[in-house]
């Protein structure tokens, strides 16, 4: 079984794209993007409408995202990084659209770059972390993560911690992947990729029946995936309720069919 699905953990990126504030969406397209207008200083001078100029060009390339237009949206948050190379924000979303393109590499080399540009910002920081431990480097994210938790003015600690304790459980540091995820669901009870994490570290402890609560609130959180419904399976089978393995079986066929059949396969 894989892990969870990694646009769960993803889940802090994209509304850098709709006003370059605190996000908290699911990388991938955005729906209802809406820009937020920032609120400048009523003097017109140089460097308010360079500012403008910037979050113009960034919101633009965030509609674009929104519509699956990859190569507009690369086009202006490159202008929005010509425009001020200083800010992490362009840097952010030339990385999303680098993901979207399966440019794994070059977006975590953008990733870090804006997380070097902005190293006390925990949404900057976050993101870093995220690519680090969706690509095979979990004990290295770990101390991103640490430095993102450390912002106190980061809005989305609640994902961060989320993001840490599963790549905490990837690096085999279950205690801390334990404590993590616990104080992720202290404030946000219904975030999915904690509460898949924390089934898998349940199911870690040998503890099924503590294990198939915590997936069933993940599916009542959030729409099923892959790795839900597979680790749903997993532990439907130690506990030996072959009518609940089959009802998952047949809803992974159902909801996704080439997964199901690459597995059997395979």
């Amino acid at each position: 079984m894989r892990g969870p699905d990694r646009l769960l953990l993803l889940a802090v990126v994209a509304l850098l794209l709709a006003g370059c504030g605190e996000r908290n969406a699911r990388i991938g397209k955005i729906k209802g993007y809406k820009p937020v207008a920032p609120v400048y200083e009523v003097r017109d001078d140089a460097q308010t409408r360079k500012r403008m100029k910037y979050d113009e060009l960034l919101g633009v390339a965030g509609d674009r995202f929104g519509r699956g237009d990859l190569e507009d949206a690369q086009k202006f948050a490159r202008s929005a990084q010509k425009l001020d190379a200083s800010r992490p924000e362009a840097f952010t979303a030339q990385a999303l659209v680098a993901s979207q393109r399966g440019q794994d590499d070059e977006a975590g080399a953008l990733y870090r770059k804006a997380a070097e540009l902005a190293p006390t910002q925990g949404a900057e920081l976050n993101n870093y972390g995220v690519w680090l431990c969706s690509h095979g480097h979990p004990a290295e994210a770990l101390v991103w993560f640490d430095r993102a938790l450390a912002d106190a003015n980061y809005g989305s600690r609640a994902e961060a911690l989320a993001n840490a304790g599963g790549c905490a459980l990837d690096a085999g540091q279950n205690e801390r992947a334990e404590d993590n995820l616990r104080q992720a669901l202290a404030s946000a009870p219904n975030n999915a990729y904690a509460l898949e994490s924390m089934a898998r570290n349940e199911v870690l402890h040998g503890r099924y029946f503590e294990a198939r609560a915590f997936y069933q609130r993940r599916l009542a959180a959030a729409p099923a995936t892959v790795s839900v419904l597979q680790l749903a399976i997993q532990i439907e089978e130690r506990l030996g309720d072959r009518s609940a393995v089959g009802r998952f079986q047949q809803r992974l066929r159902e909801e996704f069919p080439s997964d199901a059949a690459s597995k059997s396969q395979g």
